[in-house]
């Protein structure tokens, strides 16, 4: 596909925090209604990458394309604005509010013509988003301190997905989730996948999600991207051995 085709374009991408380098000449596409699956170990830059396409951090060097245009993201709600938005791996939730409140938060509904908030359609939407992705929140005026790790990961998820979005974004989405509420968001993702109305980049370690539930794999690596492949056209093994050269030759170069 040609390079008119993807929604996402990261050229050249850096990233510094004083002597560390999190990300060193990234390369990353997205096409339309893909579902883009990101792997790597902790610390490999995968979070840094996904907080800079979300608008949250700004990159020293290299270039970002949003539907072909070059862009210079100035915040998250710049980028929510163009149609971005995130399900952070800290979740972005305010423990004091509410489930509702958390939903719509710095995104509420109002009334019109008068900006008062529309609190019963709110409530209303809350419920329809949460019961689409099948997990369980009784209550929905409780704070969310209050609530399990995969409630409050649901919520997060929800936020994104019932959003306006045409890019989501997905950091560790089943990192709070049990077995069967984390089925319920890969479920959620192939159904948004077979819709093709957004496209999709999900950070996961499992091998065996990603293959299942994305389109392409890519693979990043002491802050590079060094594996770009069709999740048909790969397989557990071959990442696995991917990953293996790569500790080998880290302690190679260490013992030196």
């Amino acid at each position: 596909m040609s390079e008119s085709e993807d929604v996402l374009r990261v050229e050249h991408v850096g990233k510094r925090f004083g002597p560390v380098t999190a990300l060193r000449d990234v390369n990353l596409h997205l096409r339309k209604g893909e579902v883009l699956g990101l792997l790597g170990d902790n610390g490999a830059g995968k979070s840094t990458l996904i907080k800079i396409i979300s608008g949250f951090q700004k990159p020293d060097e290299g270039r970002l394309f949003i539907k072909g245009d070059e862009t210079e993201l100035r915040s998250v709600d710049h980028a929510r604005s163009l149609g971005i938005d995130c399900v952070y791996q800290d979740l972005a939730l305010v423990n004091q509010l509410d489930v509702v409140q958390n939903m719509f938060l710095r995104r509420e509904r109002l009334h019109s013509p008068m900006p008062f908030l529309a609190r019963s359609r709110m409530r209303q939407e809350t419920r329809a988003a949460l019961d689409e992705i099948g997990v369980n929140v009784p209550r929905l005026n409780v704070p969310v301190a209050r609530l399990s790790g995969g409630q409050r990961q649901a919520i997060a998820v929800a936020r994104t997905v019932h959003s306006d979005a045409e890019i989501i974004l997905l950091d560790e989405p089943l990192a709070a989730m049990g077995a069967k509420e984390g089925a319920m968001i890969l479920d959620l993702v192939a159904r948004l996948r077979a819709e093709g109305r957004v496209s999709i980049v999900m950070i996961a370690h499992n091998y065996v999600h990603v293959l299942e539930s994305c389109d392409r794999v890519n693979l990043i690596q002491d802050g590079e991207i060094t594996f770009d492949k069709p999740t048909a056209d790969t397989s557990v093994e071959e990442l696995n051995e991917i990953v293996v050269e790569e500790y080998r030759r880290a302690r190679a170069q260490a013992t030196q």
